[in-house]
């Protein structure tokens, strides 16, 4: 287990490092500060990463042979476990990554997804060298 405390601890920053920033009112926002006041969600995700993982075990033996081949199986299944709860932290922390890089993609490739339809059809005028006339409500509104 100690040899996996290091990993835990990868996959946890990895995983903060991943989730959205909250905007703030300073214009200089440090990794300390973002970890001073923790989000709820954050709070959720460190609660399950410093909990040990749940166990299945209900009935107990009363023979020693047969409680000793059982608490070996025992914390081979929690390995087991902890091995599992490492992995699909690891995918998700691929997932997280994954769909990041989608949004930086969308937003470079595709300008103009934000845009009204008047604005786009705009700058689709001014790219071939055109002007777009003023409307006629918006000329009359400035004379007036």
């Amino acid at each position: 287990m100690s040899s996996t405390t290091p990993k835990i601890c990868s996959l946890y920053r990895r995983l903060l490092r991943e989730l959205p920033t909250p905007p703030t009112t300073t214009s200089s926002s440090t990794s300390h500060q973002k970890l001073s006041s923790p989000s709820p969600l954050q709070k959720r995700i460190r609660s399950h990463f410093t909990s040990p993982p749940p166990s299945t075990t209900t009935s107990q033996s009363t023979s020693t042979s047969k409680s000793q081949s059982q608490s070996t199986s025992n914390s081979n299944s929690d390995l087991g476990r902890e091995t599992e709860r490492l992995h699909q932290a690891e995918q998700f922390v691929q997932y997280v990554q994954a769909q990041r890089m989608y949004a930086t993609l969308i937003e470079r490739y595709n300008p103009g997804m934000g845009m009204s339809e008047e604005e786009r059809v705009r700058l689709t005028a001014r790219r071939v060298g055109m002007d777009l006339p003023d409307e006629f409500g918006v000329e009359r509104k400035k004379e007036g």
